[in-house]
């Protein structure tokens, strides 16, 4: 697995054994093909359900300033550094050990983007994205993307959030969320 463009292009990333589901670099590549115009303008990105890194790395890699990373696997974390030092980021990061509703409940700020990359088997997405969307970590200028299995299906509305685009790769699907407009 590789940085896929920007900064650290090519970079190898270090993949967790038997823990976690990479994104695909095909994945990684629409992502980022989707949010182009808003990643270097990106302050501040969360990274939910890291795993390895990867995609809050290829933000970084793409002019984001910040990546706050969550995830509760210790083993996961360390891979999250170490990727982070291969890369040049480190000084950019910050790595956070904790459930992602921990998180939700500890962190402080709005987001510009939020990256969730669940385990297809999580069955509380749906409630992850409603606490998430109450929140103050996400706003007006917010925009929130869920990779989950092309089976599960989420809400065209959670809170004040919108499902403006949803793209279907093999058994990935994305969806992209953004505030509705209050006009």
């Amino acid at each position: 697995m590789r940085v896929i463009a920007g900064r650290a292009r090519g970079r190898g990333l270090k993949s967790p054994k038997d823990s976690t589901r990479p994104t695909t670099g095909l994945v990684r590549g629409a992502i980022f093909s989707i949010l182009q115009p808003m990643v270097s303008n990106s302050r501040r990105v969360l990274d939910l359900y890291a795993g390895s890194g990867a995609l809050g790395i290829e933000a970084l890699s793409r002019g984001a300033g910040w990546v706050d990373f969550v995830e509760h696997d210790p083993r996961c974390c360390g891979v999250i550094k170490e990727n982070l030092k291969r890369t040049g980021f480190t000084s950019q990061a910050k790595v956070y050990r904790c459930s992602v509703n921990k998180a939700l409940s500890m962190l402080s700020g709005v987001y510009d983007i939020v990256l969730l990359d669940p385990p297809y088997s999580n069955t509380s997405l749906v409630n992850t994205l409603s606490n998430l969307f109450g929140s103050q970590l996400v706003g007006a200028g917010s925009t929130v993307v869920v990779q989950c299995s092309s089976h599960q299906t989420l809400p065209a509305d959670i809170a004040h959030f919108h499902l403006i685009k949803s793209r279907y790769y093999g058994d990935t699907c994305l969806s992209i969320y953004q505030q509705e407009d209050k006009n």
